[in-house]
């Protein structure tokens, strides 16, 4: 049966939205030596959120955390918290969470496995979360098994209107979809995302990164055939080259139309290293389009800071933009977007 690709949606990150999921740090994760660090990054994600929508927070301490957000979270916020009471590994929901594909029968739930990152990490708790999510009734929408198929949600992009964005070093790296070749992994992507096409970006990494390149890490769809996208410009620094190839091959890109894209660069954060003198993974790239708002990472560089909010100002004109320190989260190899998974408003 031929895959319909035009009753379909993947639906792009500014879509109306329903609520966003946290899966929240605790004690028996890797956040253990900074938990109270983090979970105050985590509390003021959840600030800025609940005041314009809706939170499900993933955990295996429900009580505990809702206690610890009556003390920083004004009453009506409070009103729009859920839980899913859920053993986890770790906290990246976005690699974790369901896929949101609306369906002429309404919302469908995509839920693919998750290895984490290609079996660097123990993930069997966390590739449970979506099943646990569905039984539990706390969305609406109908549950695909995808389990098959290992797929996280920060390595494709969508514009909404059938165009998915990816990375090869992603998507064929090691351990993923192995023994399919190329052809074949945009061949299911395109199946189970009732996606148009596929566009390859070959080229552009992050230090420290253990995700082999995921896309939201590098360049994001924004409205109005859009994409903004990490830029280096000191040649003295280990991305220069591989990210001027990136802007090149995204130059290169056309729309469904056949137009350029309008292209936004993003700042190279500058380096910040961890206690050995590893480099970290800072990227503006990371940020999170909610209703009405854009949280953007920050990474204690007023500078750059302020160009990075001051560009995706062009990208997201009508948005509030609100900076959220993740100086904790890149210590752990991830930042803002990583840590949560949005659901259109279909889905409450």
């Amino acid at each position: 049966m031929p895959v319909d690709r035009e009753n379909y949606e993947l639906p792009a990150e500014w879509h109306e939205q329903g609520a966003v999921q946290l899966t929240w740090p605790h004690a028996e994760t890797d956040w253990q030596p900074i938990l109270e660090v983090v979970t105050r990054c985590y509390l003021d994600m959840a600030k800025a959120i609940s005041a314009r929508e809706h939170i499900i927070i993933v955990t295996p301490e429900p009580k505990q955390v809702f206690e610890l957000l009556q003390g920083n979270l004004p009453a009506e916020s409070l009103q729009r918290i859920s839980f899913c009471e859920a053993p986890t590994n770790d906290t990246w929901a976005r690699d974790h969470g369901f896929i949101s594909l609306l369906a002429p029968d309404g919302l469908h739930l995509l839920d693919f496995k998750f290895n984490g990152w290609g079996e660097k990490f123990p993930a069997d708790l966390d590739n449970q979360i979506s099943r646990r999510m569905a039984k539990q009734g706390i969305l609406q929408g109908k549950y695909e098994n995808h389990l098959d198929f290992v797929l996280e949600g920060g390595s494709i992009e969508s514009d909404g209107k059938g165009t998915i964005l990816t990375t090869s070093q992603c998507l064929l790296a090691p351990h993923r979809n192995q023994p399919l070749s190329q052809a074949q992994i945009e061949a299911r992507l395109l199946a189970s995302l009732h996606a148009k096409r596929i566009l390859w970006l070959d080229h552009g990494y992050l230090a420290g990164d253990d995700t082999d390149s995921h896309i939201d890490t590098l360049a994001r769809f924004c409205p109005d055939d859009t994409i903004a996208y990490v830029q280096c410009l000191d040649p003295g620094d280990e991305h220069f080259e591989a990210l001027r190839r990136m802007e090149a091959q995204l130059k290169a890109f056309r729309t469904l139309e056949g137009k350029p894209y309008r292209l936004i660069p993003l700042p190279m954060a500058k380096a910040v290293l961890d206690g050995d003198g590893t480099r970290l993974p800072a990227t503006y790239a990371n940020f999170l389009i909610i209703n009405g708002a854009v949280l953007m990472p920050t990474y204690g560089d007023p500078d750059t800071d302020l160009k990075a909010e001051e560009q995706l100002r062009k990208a997201f004109p009508k948005h509030d933009i609100v900076g959220i320190d993740c100086r904790p989260l890149i210590t752990q190899h991830g930042s803002l977007h990583c840590c949560t998974m949005q659901f259109p408003i279909e889905a409450i």
